[in-house]
């Protein structure tokens, strides 16, 4: 399972509508088959590992991140189908498909052609990997990660707005890496006329996963090539799982005091920047309310920087 969950990471960014699942197929203690969710969804990771295992996956068992579909698509057969034609002996998910259209009949077919089933394997770390489609499906709006670049006094930017470079190459490069994991990217007027971000991916091998830019205004031009919403809560309306916020204050602020940041990505540089701008009115009316909100689910040293990652508790 652990292999699949690895394999799940490869797509994410690019399934949307679809979650990125992962799935290996062993036979006799030996990898078979292997296979992610394609971009734009198509073909699943049961299908890909299936194409690849042939033959070898009769007797076998398949371990996938999410349970196997059980909805026909224009686009493609039911994965409970496909694993119930190729005689997979077992079939161990990590987690139940919240879709209606599934939610728990794949699992059903499956045990009713005579496929031992086992779920929940390690189903905390397959939500971790599918956080986007989850929170579609629960709330209607992408998964949304809050991107800080912030000096050791707590400055987001200079006085004047500007905030290139805050930190070095090496955690610049953790954050394209992250950026080619979401489908959207935003930033408030602000940034945009301070900085003039380019918001693309600059990694060899991931340019063509920049994902689109979008920004938070009011006023009635548009970027080419750009989305624009009025208000945080307008992110509902936009195409795609996985939302990056990258700034400014006032937009970090704007998304934090609407509580709709559900992972925050803070990248420390060993800085002091003094008069520098910081966030901001959150909506915080009592310190006691500030505990008890995020746990730390990451953190490690990017050349002379610090990433700390943390997730809603």
């Amino acid at each position: 399972m652990g292999a699949a969950l690895a394999l799940a990471t490869r797509g994410r960014g690019r399934t949307s509508p679809n979650p990125s699942v992962g799935c290996v197929i062993v036979r006799k203690g030996r990898v078979v088959g292997r296979g992610w969710t394609q971009p734009t969804g198509r073909p699943h990771a049961e299908a890909m590992a299936l194409a690849e295992a042939g033959e070898a996956a009769r007797g076998a068992t398949a371990y996938v991140t999410l349970e196997p579909c059980a909805h026909t698509s224009p686009r493609g057969p039911a994965c409970a189908d496909l694993l119930v034609a190729s005689g997979i002996a077992r079939v161990v998910a990590a987690l139940r498909d919240p879709d209606p259209r599934t939610d728990g009949q794949g699992l059903a077919r499956l045990s009713d052609a005579g496929i031992a089933v086992v779920s929940g394997v390690r189903e905390a770390e397959a939500r971790d990997r599918i956080a986007g489609f989850l929170t579609c499906q629960r709330l209607g709006r992408p998964h949304v990660t809050l991107k800080l670049a912030l000096s050791l006094d707590g400055g987001v930017s200079m006085a004047d707005g500007r905030s290139q470079w805050i930190t070095g190459p090496e955690a610049r490069a953790h954050a394209h890496l992250e950026r080619s994991r979401h489908e959207l990217i935003l930033v408030g007027a602000g940034t945009l006329t301070a900085d003039t971000p380019s918001l693309d991916v600059r990694l060899p091998g991931l340019q063509a996963q920049s994902p689109t830019r979008v920004l938070l205004s009011r006023r009635a031009d548009t970027p080419p090539g750009w989305l624009t919403i009025r208000e945080p809560a307008d992110i509902a309306g936009l195409p795609g799982d996985h939302l990056m916020v990258e700034g400014g204050a006032a937009t970090a602020a704007a998304f934090l005091k609407a509580d709709l940041v559900d992972r925050l990505l803070l990248y420390r540089a060993p800085i002091l920047i003094g008069a520098a701008r910081t966030l901001g009115d959150i909506g915080l009316s009592a310190l006691g309310d500030a505990h008890g909100r995020w746990r730390q689910q990451d953190r490690r040293t990017l050349g002379v920087d610090t990433l700390e990652v943390y997730g809603r508790a």
